[in-house]
């Protein structure tokens, strides 16, 4: 009987190596992550429908403050003369440009 040399039995060992590695990948019970699929949180309540209820409900509150920055500015440029405007009425310009990004972004983000 002829003993097998190095090569081979590392040869054999590494094929019997690689088909427990695939047959072990293929048995796995760990699914690839899906972005559509809807991940639930510990309380049971979807993940994505939480994140989507705090989005509206900044929404909201930035809605109200724009509101309120657009009436401030409204009496800002209505208490200066016709070629003057304030460095307030600039700032709030500023802040309702930012308010609306922030708003923009995450209804697009949806």
């Amino acid at each position: 009987m002829k003993v097998p040399d190095r090569r081979s039995t590392l040869v054999a060992l590494l094929g019997i190596v690689s088909k427990a590695a695939a047959q072990r990948i293929d048995s796995s019970p760990h699914q690839p992550f899906d972005p559509n699929e809807d991940v639930k949180l510990p309380n049971g309540k979807s993940q994505r429908d939480e994140i989507l209820k705090a989005d509206y409900d900044k929404n909201l509150k930035d809605a109200a403050e724009l509101v309120d920055l657009a009436q401030q500015l409204r009496e800002e440029i209505e208490k200066n003369d016709a070629f003057v405007f304030s460095l307030t009425a600039l700032k709030k310009t500023d802040d309702i440009e930012k308010l609306v990004k922030k708003i923009r972004g995450r209804m697009r983000h949806n």
